[in-house]
């Protein structure tokens, strides 16, 4: 089986690699020359060290030849790049083409979600029966390049295609549940970045794990408001998609949003502090669809829009911090509040 991997980023060559392993014909693509030039020779990603990249994986700098008789066509570029890789890629795929989108992201133009950016670029009545899957979850690139256990959830309206990509991402290492809530999945890969800029402000002002719990657990409140507000289904955002990834993305040293909301805590100007994460940090690209979300839908979400505030500078980490403490007295159970 072929299968096209859009995008070499730490996620998409993660996958790449570990689809080669399990004997699938992988070819990868970047609009990134270089990155293409610096794979195909020294077979190492700078991102993901220790990380051998297989022999077998063939790359290219040509849009048309990952696109070509491919079985599953990978997006794995940052959710800014999807609108336009499709673009760039629209006339090299066919009809019936299931495309696998692993991007988290809300566009802030259209609030389009990846999935929803892709089928958009596609309806040009030439398109009419491609199946787009959304593959989210508790996932960093970093453990999965090492094959360690990892779960993941393949989100589509067409069961058998999300069945499909189960069977070929499962393995050993690899465990991929289903689910047919598409828009659901998405919202939790965009708005979990958010809340984990959030847990990364309080660790870098010094607070602690009490703060960090709190942030978690109202940050999966507000998500799980703006979903259902949405149409989302409540029990997608407890699950792996959900809560899982939150956990991941708020808590670990991996996490690009982590590490770039513990800058911006400790002191360092929010350009600045994605410049030194040195990678796409997606918490600060959602914030403004997020924003013109809450606005749409009417739903309070604290954190975000606080979150919203220091990324601009509009107020200063610890200030914000006392701004959520001293909000008014509220029922915990009154979920929709």
């Amino acid at each position: 089986m072929k299968i096209g991997v859009l995008g070499t980023g730490t996620w998409g060559i993660a996958l790449a690699r570990m689809l080669a392993n399990d004997n699938y014909e992988v070819t990868a693509w970047s609009a990134i020359e270089s990155e293409i030039d610096e794979l195909s020779t020294k077979r190492i990603h700078k991102n993901l060290p220790g990380m051998v990249v297989p022999d077998s994986i063939v790359f290219t700098k040509d849009i048309s030849e990952v696109c070509k008789d491919k079985e599953i066509l990978l997006f794995a570029v940052p959710s800014v790049f999807v609108r336009s890789t499709t673009e760039k890629a629209r006339d090299f795929i066919p009809d019936g083409q299931i495309i696998v989108d692993v991007a988290k992201g809300i566009e802030a133009d259209t609030l389009f979600t990846m999935s929803q950016v892709i089928g958009d670029v596609l309806s040009d009545g030439k398109h009419d029966n491609i199946k787009i899957v959304a593959l989210s979850g508790p996932t960093h690139a970093e453990e999965v390049a090492r094959d360690m256990p990892t779960t993941i959830v393949s989100a589509c309206k067409d069961e058998s295609a999300a069945r499909k990509v189960q069977d070929i991402f499962m393995n050993t290492c690899m465990r991929v549940y289903t689910n047919d809530d598409v828009l659901g999945i998405e919202l939790c890969g965009a708005l979990k970045n958010i809340i984990a800029l959030a847990s990364g402000i309080s660790t870098g002002l010094g607070n602690g794990d009490n703060a960090k719990a709190a942030i978690i657990t109202r940050g999966m409140v507000e998500m799980t408001r703006l979903g259902l507000a949405m149409g989302a289904k409540q029990e997608t955002f407890s699950g792996l998609a959900g809560v899982g990834d939150l956990i991941v993305t708020a808590t670990s040293i991996h996490s690009r949003n982590n590490r770039c909301g513990m800058l911006i805590g400790q002191g360092v100007k929010p350009s600045e502090a994605v410049k030194q994460v040195g990678m796409v940090v997606e918490g600060v690209n959602a914030l403004p669809a997020a924003m013109r979300l809450i606005e749409k839908y009417q739903v309070e979400m604290p954190i975000t829009a606080m979150v919203n505030a220091v990324v601009k500078e509009e107020v200063d980490p610890a200030t914000a911090v006392a701004a959520l403490m001293g909000r008014d007295k509220k029922n915990e159970m009154n979920f929709r509040d």
